[in-house]
């Protein structure tokens, strides 16, 4: 394959902005204190890949524009904690061929989920969610990919992976988020179990 042959079949990629940016809007998220502002555009890539919503019983409002069939109980959660499933095809039931039908009233996860988490933490999201793994792989921080926040990320992900930072998170979304919460503890060096 010659350079040019490469260069036609090489996966186009998205511009994720600044790492230090990101990261200081998405642990705002976390905290709930804003929506993360992800520049999705016409990608609805998380909305359809099998993917269970998290609703808590203080979104009194989600609720209500979800319907009762639609929510179910949220397994090891008290009572009021729903999850949202999805269809035969892994997609949310919300999602119309317009987008998010209740965009507006959208629950508190899909608020806060920003998917260059993988990006960001070098988490594979899994070969079972093929087209939010496409767009991970698309995703290109312009500023600060190598710089110490990057690899203090890529560190605390790689511990919690092997069991080296506490409990192995179950999901590559729960290991990605853990690592954002850790990282602070690798800027000086890796953290002492």
């Amino acid at each position: 394959m010659t350079t040019g042959d490469h260069a036609e079949h090489a996966t186009p990629t998205t511009d994720a902005g600044d790492l230090r940016v990101w990261l200081a809007t998405v642990e705002a998220a976390m905290r709930g204190e804003r929506d993360a502002p992800v520049p999705c555009g016409t990608c609805t890539a998380c909305c359809r890949s099998a993917q269970f919503v998290l609703i808590e019983p203080d979104e009194t409002d989600t609720i209500a524009h979800i319907p009762a069939e639609l929510r179910f109980p949220a397994p090891r959660r008290p009572k009021g904690h729903y999850v949202l499933g999805y269809d035969e095809h892994g997609c949310c039931p919300m999602l119309g061929d317009d987008g998010c039908r209740i965009y507006e009233h959208r629950p508190r996860t899909c608020r806060t989920y920003d998917c260059r988490v993988f990006t960001a933490t070098g988490v594979d999201p899994g070969d079972h969610q093929p087209l939010l793994a496409e767009r991970v792989r698309r995703w290109r921080f312009r500023r600060g990919a190598d710089g110490p926040e990057a690899v203090a990320l890529r560190a605390a992900a790689a511990d919690l992976a092997a069991g080296r930072a506490g409990d192995v998170p179950r999901t590559p979304l729960e290991l990605a988020v853990r690592a954002v919460e850790l990282h602070r503890s690798y800027l000086s060096g890796p953290a002492q179990s």
